[in-house]
């Protein structure tokens, strides 16, 4: 018996035996744009009152030829069934996007999560294991009683201190850990309208994905780890939570250590500028003063009309920054409503699509060292249910950020560091050059700079063994001296310059010696919030 598909309303297959397939094909004839097609084995009719797709319409064919007696057919069209279905579902940056989970189902065997303000915080701890390994660092572990916490940079996780955390764990002798930052990793992703966590008593609200939040994760992972200070190490934008974690509680941070820091080094050469132009408005002045004699009545009239002038000049430009100010918040108001429409969010899609695997090859100095393990993990937070609104909740923070008006830009606030730092940066690196990280060594004083040779953005993957030897030798000049100056100093008496200091740091023999900047005095403690203007963009 002959077999075939009769297409009629509203997309439904109808299968007919030959003798009633011609009798159905006689009724249709008289009908207004029907087509008609007739051979010995095959004969259909189809009439839509809508257009069908066409992987709707394969499905529906594949269904029905895998029930009927032709050969070859259907699994001709189940065939072409998967192949244009995976062409649908082809996902972001390789990752399914119709199967999205919970990040918990999504953790390693050595995840942990705990909560901050509402937020489940996925994290990582590794501690030194006394075995023969450690007897490598048999110098430092006993002198480095501080434990470690580790920031990713954007669009990384945990992952990235994935090959560091056990050795450097070693090299202190203590624990490190390492958490996922809010919109990133398998931390929860939160709704920040939705969400309210109160920082104090009153009614402020922290808002989940913006920097301060980061700033005071960290703070609460020093207590968590039962410790007084802790040396935090950052990548990249980690560096800036980094730094601003120093300014919230400079009492807290032993040291820093910061990996391709993606903080904008203040450009000295615009300072002298500024110092020589206002020499010269100086000069300017005083000879005008010479100029205006007081016994000439016209020149004090002038003088006067001058100085009414620059009030209303004053007057204007108060004005019309304010007009600025206000365009300026409509304006990130606006844009924060549109990255939170449904059009925002697929943009963020096609961006981490188009982008997205391109930018971890491109930070890499030889990306022909990039495994697949390697993207897996980077690609892993993809599949986390809520990745790519959170990911625009992220930029918006970003956006209308207010904490960073309240304070003196970062630029100037680098001065005031007091603690040991350590700057380690790729001398290829194409996201944050090294030239930034030079500059931003001679502005932190007393700072140590290590360039490491062939190396990208992320020496900590990279370079594994040469950063965590970097980072051993520092804190073994940091804190081994200091140990020492306390055990030669004399009983009851402590020597008040070999506190953990940067000036007691001796610059490594391949690394260039930092410029002598004047000792600035002890850190001011500055409120809250987070700098973003240091953001390297």
């Amino acid at each position: 018996m002959h077999m075939c598909i009769s297409g009629v309303y509203d997309h439904k297959f109808v299968f007919l035996s030959l003798p009633k397939l011609q009798k159905n094909v006689g009724l249709q004839s008289e009908a207004k744009k029907s087509r008609k097609w007739n051979n010995s084995s095959f004969s259909c009719s189809l009439n839509f009152k809508k257009p069908i797709s066409k992987l709707d319409f394969l499905t529906k064919a594949a269904s029905a030829s895998s029930s009927s007696s032709l050969s070859g057919s259907g699994a001709e069209l189940n065939e072409q069934v998967l192949v244009e279905r995976k062409k649908k579902t082809q996902g972001i940056a390789g990752i399914d996007q119709d199967e999205l989970q919970d990040p918990t189902h999504l953790a390693d065997p050595d995840s942990c999560f705990c909560e901050f303000n509402g937020v489940q915080l996925h994290h990582k701890i590794c501690d030194a294991v006394e075995d023969a390994s450690s007897s490598q660092y048999p110098h430092i572990a006993k002198r480095v009683n501080f434990p470690m916490i580790l920031l990713h940079g954007f669009g990384a996780s945990v992952f990235s201190w994935n090959q560091v955390m056990k050795p450097l764990a070693q090299v202190i002798g203590s624990k490190v850990l390492a958490f996922d930052r809010p919109a990133f990793g398998l931390t929860s992703r939160i709704n920040p309208v939705e969400h309210s966590s109160p920082v104090s008593q009153d009614t402020r609200t922290l808002n989940p994905y913006s920097m301060m939040f980061s700033v005071l994760a960290t703070l609460y992972f020093i207590d968590f780890l039962k410790a007084e200070k802790a040396i935090l190490v950052g990548h990249s934008a980690g560096s800036l939570v980094a730094v601003d974690a120093y300014f919230e509680a400079p009492e807290r941070v032993a040291a820093l250590i910061l990996v391709a820091p993606a903080i904008l080094a203040p450009f000295t050469a615009q300072k002298v500028d500024k110092e020589k132009q206002g020499g010269r408005d100086k000069q300017i002045q005083e000879s005008s003063l010479d100029f205006n004699n007081p016994e000439n009545l016209f020149f004090r009239f002038c003088s006067l009309l001058s100085n009414l002038t620059k009030y209303v000049a004053k007057a204007i430009v108060r004005m019309v920054k304010g007009m600025g100010e206000m365009i300026n918040s409509l304006y990130k108001k606006a844009l924060s409503t549109i990255l939170r429409s449904a059009f925002g969010v697929t943009v963020v899609r096609m961006i981490i699509d188009k982008f997205g695997i391109p930018a971890i090859r491109n930070a890499w100095y030889d990306s022909n060292q990039i495994s697949d393990h390697t993207l897996q993990g980077y690609t892993k937070p993809l599949k986390v249910k809520g990745w790519d609104k959170a990911l625009v909740e992220y930029t918006v923070a970003l956006l209308t950020d207010s904490a960073s008006k309240l304070k003196p830009p970062l630029a100037e606030r680098l001065s005031k560091i007091s603690c040991p730092v350590l700057i380690v940066t790729g001398d290829t690196d194409r996201l944050v050059p090294s030239w930034n990280s030079e500059r931003l060594s001679r502005a932190i004083p007393g700072s140590c700079l290590e360039i490491i040779k062939n190396c990208g953005h992320l020496p900590q993957e990279e370079k594994a063994i040469e950063f965590v030897s970097i980072v051993e030798k520092f804190l073994q000049r940091v804190f081994g001296a200091a140990e020492e100056a306390h055990l030669q100093a004399p009983p009851g008496k402590s020597n008040p310059d070999m506190k953990s200091s940067p000036n007691i740091i001796a610059p490594a023999a391949n690394a260039p010696a930092p410029t002598p900047i004047a000792k600035s005095g002890p850190p001011l403690p500055v409120p809250g919030g987070l700098v973003e203007d240091g953001i390297f963009t």
